[in-house]
């Protein structure tokens, strides 16, 4: 009788220790994205309500957003959507790989809402004339006025993963430093 090596499977690149947790992070994200975008469309009807204010310094206001992050890059025609699609898939699948590797559980959690947030900012595209974004945060006196750029949860889910992702990262470092 020999003693046997346990087998070790080779490391794969779609599937990882946390990758189911990452994958459940990514479809409640995706999910409550979409059913508070829809919620707002069709029952509460934001498109007819117009500026609807929620507290003093935040309201529910509808945009479409046709490019990136706070507006950039905005796109009219279908090459560019299309590149834009492309590009937010792309990130995607670069992250998916990256929660493949993931050894920390915050690690999958963050990249799962980073890759949910994603996703349903990518659904949009998909089906209406951008990114519906809703809410602004702003501060108005008689002398001074702020405004925030118009967001949606998924981005607070995607701004919350790259902030989860920082702060261990940081604490990464320290446990290495000398």
């Amino acid at each position: 009788m020999t003693d046997a090596v346990p087998r070790v499977p080779p490391h794969s690149y779609l599937w990882g220790r946390l990758s189911a947790l990452g994958l459940a992070v990514a479809a409640l994200t995706c999910f409550v994205d979409q059913a508070s975008k829809f919620w707002l469309l069709l029952s509460f009807d934001l498109a007819g309500r117009g500026r609807f204010a929620l507290m003093p310094f935040v309201d529910l206001v509808l945009t479409w957003n046709t490019g990136i992050s706070y507006g950039l890059f905005p796109q009219q025609g279908p090459i560019g959507e299309w590149a834009l699609f492309a590009f937010k898939l792309a990130a995607v699948i670069f992250l998916w790989v990256w929660l493949a590797r993931a050894t920390w559980r915050l690690t999958a959690v963050a990249l799962g809402l980073i890759i949910g947030g994603a996703v349903g900012n990518a659904i949009d595209r998909l089906h209406w004339p951008g990114v519906m974004d809703f809410v602004l945060f702003h501060i108005e006196t008689a002398s001074f006025e702020f405004r925030w750029y118009v967001f949606n949860l998924a981005d607070v889910a995607i701004v919350a993963g790259v902030t989860v992702l920082l702060y261990e990262s940081l604490l990464s470092g320290a446990a290495k430093a000398p």
